[in-house]
């Protein structure tokens, strides 16, 4: 019996959807001046357990799903709202995917890097809010095996491997921090420092 084989788009690129929140290159400037720069804390604790995610946004679509609808393109859901078709364009890396199982959903600031930078100290609700955040550039659909390997990396050790979304992703990763009061180490800062000249 032959396997499908999922295989990248080859067709034009279409618009790749853009997570709400992103700040101009200015407020981006201005909020990582404004975050508190501390070495990294103890990952002591930390599970992804502790982010409760993909919660249930409405009806039968959960946070994964509902980013899937968002960030891709002629998406066609089933009634349990998994995405049946569709075309996914991953600005990490300039690919564009037909099946959703080649697509993850990216937290932007790692799980583990909240907890070592702020999160430990959160209520299980600030956790999960975190986790299935729909209103600041914290959640992407991208290739599954570049999200894997950036891991729990900060900019610090791990950036896009298509350097024209530097600027993009320094913004939406220094808004996030700023919006959940995240610290930053100085590596890290000066990393997010030279995405931003990319702008």
């Amino acid at each position: 019996m032959a396997m499908a084989v999922a295989l990248p788009a080859t067709s034009p690129q279409p618009a790749a959807a853009t997570p709400p929140g992103i700040p101009s290159e200015a407020t981006a400037r201005s909020e990582l001046a404004a975050l508190r720069v501390a070495a990294d804390g103890s990952s002591s604790g930390y599970s992804r357990d502790m982010f409760p995610h993909w919660n249930t946004v409405s009806g039968t679509c959960n946070t994964r799903e509902t980013v899937l609808k968002r960030d891709g393109t002629s998406v066609v859901t089933d009634s349990a709202c998994a995405a049946t078709s569709g075309r996914w364009y991953s600005p990490y890396d300039g690919v564009t995917w037909s099946a959703s199982s080649d697509v993850d959903i990216d937290h932007v600031i790692p799980l583990a890097n909240a907890w070592r930078t702020g999160a430990s100290g959160w209520t299980q609700t600030r956790r999960t809010q975190f986790a299935n955040d729909l209103t600041n550039p914290q959640l992407i659909a991208v290739t599954d095996n570049v999200n894997s390997s950036k891991g729990d990396q900060s900019p610090a050790t791990w950036k896009p491997p298509r350097t024209a979304y530097w600027c993009t992703y320094s913004k939406m990763w220094v808004h996030v921090k700023y919006r959940y009061s995240l610290t930053v180490n100085s590596t890290e800062k000066s990393a997010l420092t030279t995405m931003l000249g990319y702008c």
